[in-house]
């Protein structure tokens, strides 16, 4: 039998597997809120983190959108970065070294605006050494397709993760948008061109004006809502999509405590993502790790896969027989 957390001092295991991707813990960063990594190096001991996955990158160096790029909005933020990077080759040299020296684990984020550049992209990534996994970002614009985004369309979708998985052995995570009818029906199909992993959700399209200057916030007029105004739509799209395929999910969206990551991992996520936290507190990723150990010694349990998509669907008043005070977590 084995020993309960709570007697002697016993840490839980937080350790997780997602199919071939296997993690010291179930918190990482979410791309495009934690820079390269290195950016965060002096406030956060990255090797203690679940993994980093690193802003976007595409086969050529982007500028981004022009400013303002940025804007706050209640209990929430937009961005119009643009998807600024410095291109697969300076990141190779300049960025993925010095990562791997602190210990991290690195998952790399990939776009493009064609199915062929996505695959070259996995190309050149796979010839590096210490690369854990790819995320593919399938909210970009397919020019051949009118602009219409990658993940808006299960076809579309499907035949940008069939093309990455043709050129590369690594694990693949496939990052859906929010912005669509149905998430279960992209999540299918992305799993069935050759995804192991899905992360969800990207940022939800939004808007924000002055009404003074008569004049949008952002120069690009759209952009994307993150922060805690998206953790409902988040959970609840991670609750959809679990339950329709068989491939583990990570959950994103408004992660700002402990607390919040827990949300996902009782719905059935097998990790998180923290994003736009780490605009706010740059340590947030690693309380939330410390704070989902101590939740779950305090409710007795050896390890967080005992935690993980334990959903007891029937509401029930109160909600708790005993709750763990947030301060505690």
């Amino acid at each position: 039998m084995g020993q309960n957390p709570t007697d002697h001092g016993s840490a839980p295991d937080l350790r997780v597997t997602l199919g071939p991707l296997q993690l010291a813990n179930p918190v990482l960063t979410a791309s495009g809120t934690f820079g390269y990594g290195l950016e965060f190096a002096d406030f956060v001991d990255l090797s203690r983190l679940g993994g980093i996955v690193v802003k976007g990158i595409s086969l050529k160096p982007r500028p981004g959108n022009p400013p303002p790029r940025l804007a706050e909005t209640p209990s929430g933020m937009l961005n119009a970065i643009g998807l600024e990077n410095v291109g697969v080759e300076k990141f190779l040299t300049d960025k993925l070294p010095s990562l791997l020296k602190r210990g991290a684990v690195v998952i790399v984020n990939i776009l493009g605006n064609t199915v062929e550049e996505y695959a070259e992209l996995a190309r050149i990534l796979s010839s590096a050494s210490g690369i854990a996994a790819l995320e593919i970002n399938i909210s970009c614009p397919n020019v051949k397709e009118g602009g219409m985004a990658f993940g808006t369309d299960a076809r579309m979708a499907a035949a940008v993760v069939a093309a990455v998985r043709a050129n590369t052995p690594l694990p693949l995570i496939t990052k859906l948008s929010p912005n669509v009818t149905s998430i279960a029906d992209i999540a299918r199909a992305v799993v069935e061109a050759g995804s192991d992993i899905l992360s969800c959700i990207n940022t939800v399209a939004a808007m924000a004006v002055d009404p003074f200057s008569r004049r949008p916030k952002l120069a690009n007029v759209v952009g994307g809502l993150s922060g805690p105004a998206v953790k409902p739509i988040a959970v609840r799209c991670v609750y959809e999509t679990v339950r329709a395929v068989s491939c583990p999910v990570i959950g994103i969206g408004g992660i700002q405590t402990a607390l919040d990551a827990l949300e996902f991992l009782v719905v059935g996520a097998s990790a998180v993502q923290v994003g736009t936290a780490n605009l706010v507190r740059p340590t947030s990723s690693l309380e939330i790790v410390d704070g989902i150990e101590r939740f779950l010694r305090r409710q007795g349990l050896a390890a967080v896969t005992d935690y993980i998509g334990t959903l007891d669907t029937q509401c029930r008043f109160p909600f708790a027989e005993e709750r763990c005070p947030v301060e505690t977590v």
